[in-house]
């Protein structure tokens, strides 16, 4: 069973390091990678280290709250959007959430077919389909099975990847002598733009909440800090951002997505693809993973279809593969775009929930179905809030607005969310409430 319609019980919860070796499988994304190195073209290297480091600061502070929550809970963010937004908002949220981690996966699972072309030839085709099909089988078991000891054997060898890309890059040419400077800061300064670019991913802290249900209650400060906190960020934005930017810079390669992959090719050869081939599969692990467990969630919610969990993750690996074949990079970061809206008015309305309710320790979350409304003045809130986002992120007639979006979005999502937190205030159970007698009412 995997608890994907329930409050996870605490007998099923995840030994401390097995749950951070698995969610430590998404320090090795390229996108990671790829992110830094677009960022340092568009607005220096200087003012994208100043981005990481309040990047790295503010999402070690939101998911520390976040993982300790979802820990003391045992919910998903299917079941606490529902005490958010009603059922049919939670389905909402379920099937964005699903969605965004598809992509996710096909632009990972992208890079291995890319480096596996580039190296061995092929049609791409073919590739596609070869990265897709090997990875299903790693993710049906789920995070307690097994993915942890898989996400921990590969874990030193991507480490060893990151050292021997750099020391390759350095002894084949030299030490770069220039760095990305960007332009001149326009209306938003640079370090700023730097930051709202790293907003875009905020479905990390999606991630977080989905994987923290998982931890033991008395592991809750470890993981705060070093399983989802600020040390993962600073190894996950950091490490990897730096050593983006320097491999990229002593390429003199463009920050483009098959750059990174030509960029490791170059300088590691076979080891390279290697290399590409361990951080891939780690990701994507996590984005097949989450992926099928939402939309369990969501069929669950919308279809009544009770189906396992492994059937999900076909649903996905096909999705992702029938994706690939399509021009995906020319729309998929315009989706990704708006799905980040919604996101970050998830989010900022998460913890505006949890700040309220920070008091009531012996309460938890409403998540029974029969004692929930279809929409809630939540709603309401999050609608608003990420259609402005949308429409801001893509008129034209004021750029700083479009830049700023993100920002404005989580202020309307939050100011928002308290105004109908007041108005109408969710429901909540006692925290000595058996949910688990009662299972078909969740559903």
């Amino acid at each position: 069973m995997s608890y994907a319609n329930y409050v996870m019980p605490e007998a099923r919860r995840a030994p401390r390091w097995s749950l951070t070796m698995a969610w430590w499988a998404l320090f090795s994304a390229m996108f990671w990678i790829y992110v830094a190195v677009a960022s340092a073209n568009a607005v220096g290297t200087v003012n994208t280290i100043i981005g990481m480091v309040l990047t790295i600061a503010s999402y070690g502070a939101i998911n520390l709250v976040l993982s300790r929550y979802a820990a003391r809970t045992g919910l998903t963010v299917e079941l606490l959007s529902r005490t958010l937004f009603g059922i049919v908002g939670s389905a909402l949220a379920s099937l964005i959430f699903a969605a965004t981690a598809i992509y996710y996966a096909v632009f990972e699972g992208s890079i291995i077919a890319v480096a596996f072309q580039k190296f061995f030839g092929g049609e791409i085709t073919m590739w596609y389909a070869i990265v897709v099909i090997y990875a299903l089988p790693l993710v049906a078991g789920g995070v307690q099975n097994w993915l942890d000891r898989l996400n921990g054997w590969l874990l030193p060898l991507y480490f060893a990847g990151l050292v021997a890309v750099v020391v390759a890059a350095t002894a084949i040419r030299g030490v770069p002598v220039s760095f990305p400077v960007g332009v001149a800061d326009g209306p938003v300064p640079g370090w700023l733009t730097s930051y709202l670019i790293y907003m875009g991913v905020w479905i990390m802290m999606m991630y977080t909440f989905d994987y923290a249900r998982m931890a033991r209650k008395k592991d809750e400060k470890f993981h705060g800090r070093i399983t989802f906190g600020w040390v993962f960020y600073a190894f996950t934005f950091g490490v990897n951002g730096l050593v983006g930017i320097y491999i990229m810079s002593a390429w003199g390669l463009a920050g483009t997505e098959t750059g990174v992959v030509d960029a490791f090719i170059s300088s590691l050869g076979i080891f390279g693809v290697l290399v590409i081939f361990i951080s891939q599969t780690r990701i994507n692990t996590a984005n097949y993973y989450l992926a099928s467990s939402n939309l369990d969630a969501f069929a669950t919610r919308v279809f009544r279809l009770a189906l396992p969990r492994w059937v999900w993750v076909i649903v996905a690996g096909a999705i992702a593969y029938l994706l690939m074949l399509t021009n995906v990079l020319s729309y998929l970061l315009k989706a990704l775009a708006w799905q980040g809206v919604f996101v970050t008015a998830w989010v900022a309305i998460a913890l505006v929930y949890i700040a309220l309710n920070r008091r009531n320790v012996h309460q938890v979350p409403e998540i029974r179905r029969e004692r929930l409304s279809a929409f809630s003045a939540g709603t309401v809130a999050w609608l608003l809030a990420s259609g402005t986002g949308i429409f801001l992120t893509e008129q034209t007639m004021v750029p700083v607005l479009a830049q700023l979006a993100p920002l404005i979005t989580v202020a309307l999502a939050a100011g928002g969310y308290f105004v109908a937190y007041r108005l109408q205030k969710p429901p909540a159970m006692d925290i000595s409430e058996d949910v688990h007698v009662d299972e078909e009412q969740l559903v």
